[in-house]
């Protein structure tokens, strides 16, 4: 088992990488001094699989647990979702010293973690994340919250876990193409702060995709070093862990007009970030050189890089930009990469450069 711990003073929290470590969750829960009462959020299709795992564990530290379980995808991140679980949450009688367990994927975590941050103005909760994108970024960093229909995530909080447990087995019944947008996270990471990771990642895609326990173990580690080193220098995003957000500005307008479905994540961030390394090569001088290897090895991964809109959509991925949270004075600004490893964050980007380099990622245009 390896432990990276996110380091953030009387908050700091480890984060557990291995394999069963769902039984040893009770364990955990007590050595934290946690209350006895807690809840399991999770979705339809992950409770099935490890929902009574959980309870058991949980159960043979002297935890009495209730499952709430919500609609799969993320479409279920919404003020609706989170009001039925705070209504659960108060039959059982969960108090100021209870907790939440978050049991699935960036989808369960994200709104499992407001829930907690805003039920009894916060309990503590643990994130158990059973995909590959969770475990590697959204159950770290304790950015949580909800979408609206206007965009995602403007509802939320910063709210840090007290444990995260990556249990490599929960990936054993991942579907394929949620692994792949997985990955494009993991990408990320070596584009944003760590070039070695990157070349890493061009020799061992191959065990990655046979999801290789040993490679992922160490991959996921040295993602999550990264990502909690530039949590403990910028926990609530005034500067630093803007980089994080590489690929998102698009990514994030893409998955809202789609309505929450058609693109996973990960796909959508995909995308976003081959858009943001063709903007980093004309206003970075990112070498061309790098921009065939990004886009290289997300085709490597089974990711998408193209993405087909209509006119009209286009200019609705424009207006689903603006109301980013990253947006300054009505300005749109993004994380561009100088090199492989070295980005900046906060760079103005003109809407005509936006909209040429969106148009060398598009295949086809429709006049709709």
């Amino acid at each position: 088992m390896r432990v990276v711990k996110v380091p953030l003073g009387n908050r700091s929290y480890n984060i557990s990488i291995g394999r069963n470590l769902l039984t040893r969750l009770g364990a955990e829960c007590a050595r934290l001094n946690l209350g006895a009462r807690c809840a399991i959020i999770s979705d339809r299709n992950v409770a099935p699989l490890y929902a009574k795992s959980v309870q058991r564990s949980l159960a043979r530290s002297g935890f009495d647990s209730v499952l709430i379980t919500v609609p799969a995808g993320e479409t279920a991140k919404s003020l609706k979702t989170v009001e039925l679980c705070y209504n659960r949450l108060a039959k059982h009688r969960l108090e100021r010293k209870s907790f939440i367990v978050a049991l699935g994927g960036g989808v369960v975590g994200d709104l499992a973690g407001f829930v907690a941050a805003t039920y009894l103005r916060g309990i503590a909760f643990i994130q158990i994340p059973t995909t590959l994108l969770a475990q590697v970024d959204s159950s770290v960093g304790g950015k949580v919250g909800v979408n609206l229909k206007a965009a995602k995530n403007l509802v939320g909080a910063f709210y840090q876990p007290r444990l995260v447990l990556c249990d490599l087995d929960t990936l054993r019944s991942l579907p394929t193409r949620e692994y792949r947008a997985g990955l494009a996270e993991v990408i990320k990471y070596g584009i944003i702060y760590d070039a070695r990771l990157f070349r890493q990642l061009e020799r061992d895609l191959p065990k990655l995709l046979k999801r290789d326990t040993k490679t992922l173990a160490y991959v996921f580690a040295r993602c999550c070093e990264i990502k909690a080193d530039v949590v403990g220098q910028d926990e609530t995003e005034n500067g630093l862990r803007a980089i994080l957000n590489f690929g998102h500005t698009i990514g994030h307008a893409l998955e809202a007009i789609s309505g929450y479905g058609k693109y996973l994540h990960g796909e959508a961030i995909s995308i976003g970030q081959i858009a943001a390394a063709k903007l980093s090569a004309r206003r970075l001088c990112l070498s061309e050189a790098d921009v065939t290897r990004i886009t290289g090895l997300f085709q490597c991964a089974g990711l998408p890089t193209t993405v087909d809109l209509s006119t009209s959509q286009l200019n609705q991925l424009f207006s689903a930009m603006k109301l980013d949270k990253k947006v300054s004075a009505g300005e749109i600004k993004f994380v561009l990469a100088e090199k492989i490893g070295r980005v900046q964050f906060g760079q103005k980007v003109p809407l005509p450069l936006v909209l040429e380099i969106l148009d060398t990622t598009v295949l086809r245009r429709h006049k709709k």
